[in-house]
């Protein structure tokens, strides 16, 4: 089950690359047969004047080129970049209130009530096993920690677990709140945060940290007997530790992405809208605390982590500093090149019309914003990640804000390890305590 993830998308990806670069001189993949005489049918074989090359590829084919010319050589409408957008104050409340509306976040009213359903001491934090409910769905757990010995508010921290290709888990993959771990969680953090639960390693440095489940992952996953007896694939809910009945949650999991999202497109949302919903509440439960301070809040996390992160710190200014890990470049990356390797929980119709994707998380300057990319991650290509930065350099230097950007690449694949885990640290500590 090693790097499984990160595996297949590199296989998936070699496969796209292989099917977009099949001869279409040859009929365009069909072959000749007894009925169909190809004698008179005249096929281009100048795959030149097609727009067709090595440099023209695109997980679209053909359309690729055309697709992207749609928003090429012009910047997004609210893009802050544009000179029709001179002031800062402007621009960010109708920014705002444009990508609000693209999302289409779901209201949810009021501050769930909390249920501590455990409390106790671990690894010198103090834990405690939350739980809300949200006005649909199955109740929401989540781990709050902080150094047991605390005795004053101290900054908080909403912590965002990763999506790995595992919905089964949720907060345990960036927690550790017992001594005996699930293999499969010990393999996951092995992998993606060089063994280490992240959560815990910031709370001891002075945070409470809240770390829920995210839509449609652990306590709020889908389960097989809420769903019609024909979409379970013959599968159930029972022994679900199982580390078999895991992978195949997991995998049925992965197809059901899809009709999620389709679902709620056709309920007038978004999945990243839904997100956005539910951590928003997150948020409130966190700043309500008696033991934080509101006015020193950050988040962060990996991957699906970072898309979370994107879009709570884009919008709301209660994030004092963000660090987006793992998931940073374009939507241009995304069209010609990388959309395969993530799950509908990223995109927003008509979005990249009005803002790119780093503008997203632009929005919240010049409050402190930091990127942490991998130079290798299989999930992007290096060059849009680096124009992603180019993007934010160049809004928060708009914005005389240029010392509260910071992005930093580091070799390897799709990670949060440790020497990454320092500098995002390092960052919290500067803004948040100083």
């Amino acid at each position: 089950m090693k790097n499984t993830r990160r595996q297949f998308l590199k296989y998936a990806g070699m496969t796209s690359l292989s099917i977009a670069g099949s001869n279409i001189s040859e009929g365009f993949g069909l072959k000749q047969g007894p009925n169909f005489d190809f004698t008179n049918t005249k096929i281009s074989h100048n795959t030149e004047s097609m727009g067709h090359s090595k440099e023209n590829l695109s997980i679209i084919g053909l359309y690729g080129q055309w697709a992207s010319s749609l928003t090429e050589n012009k910047l997004p409408s609210m893009s802050f970049r544009n000179k029709e957008w001179p002031e800062r104050d402007k621009w960010q409340k109708s920014a705002k209130m444009c990508l609000e509306k693209r999302l289409s976040i779901p209201d949810i009213r009021g501050i769930p009530e909390v249920t501590i359903i455990r409390k106790y001491n671990y690894d010198g934090l103090q834990v405690e096993e939350l739980r809300w409910q949200l006005p649909y769905g199955r109740p929401t757990d989540a781990i709050l920690l902080k150094p047991e010995n605390a005795k004053t508010p101290l900054p908080g921290i909403l912590a965002f677990h990763d999506h790995g290709g595992n919905k089964y888990f949720g907060t345990r993959k960036i927690t550790k709140t017992n001594s005996v771990q699930h293999p499969v969680i010990i393999e996951h953090q092995q992998d993606y945060y060089s063994g280490k639960a992240w959560a815990n390693e910031i709370a001891k440095r002075g945070y409470v940290v809240l770390v829920p489940d995210a839509f449609s992952f652990a306590s709020r996953r889908v389960m097989f007997q809420d769903v019609p007896e024909g979409l379970r694939k013959g599968l159930n809910d029972d022994n679900p530790e199982d580390p078999k009945n895991i992978k195949a949650y997991n995998a049925w999991a992965a197809d059901h992405e899809s009709v999620m999202a389709k679902s709620l497109f056709s309920a007038g949302t978004t999945w990243p809208g839904v997100f956005f919903g539910e951590d928003r509440k997150a948020l409130d439960i966190l700043c309500s605390r008696k033991d934080v301070d509101p006015d020193r809040i950050g988040c962060g996390g990996l991957s699906g982590g970072g898309t979370r992160t994107v879009f709570m710190g884009g919008l709301d200014p209660r994030i004092k500093c963000a660090v987006c890990v793992g998931f940073m470049t374009t939507w241009k990356d995304f069209l010609l090149n990388k959309s395969f390797t993530h799950t509908w929980m990223t995109f927003v119709p008509i979005l990249p019309n009005e803002l790119d994707f780093p503008e997203i998380l632009g929005l919240r300057v010049p409050l402190p914003t930091m990127v942490l990319n991998d130079s290798e991650d299989d999930l992007y290509t290096l060059q849009e990640m680096n124009a992603a930065d180019r993007i934010l350099q160049d809004v928060f230097k708009k914005a005389d804000a240029a010392d509260r950007y910071k992005c930093s690449f580091y070799p390897g694949g799709h990670k949060f390890d440790s020497k990454m885990q320092t500098e995002a640290f390092d960052w919290f500590d500067h803004w948040l305590k100083h």
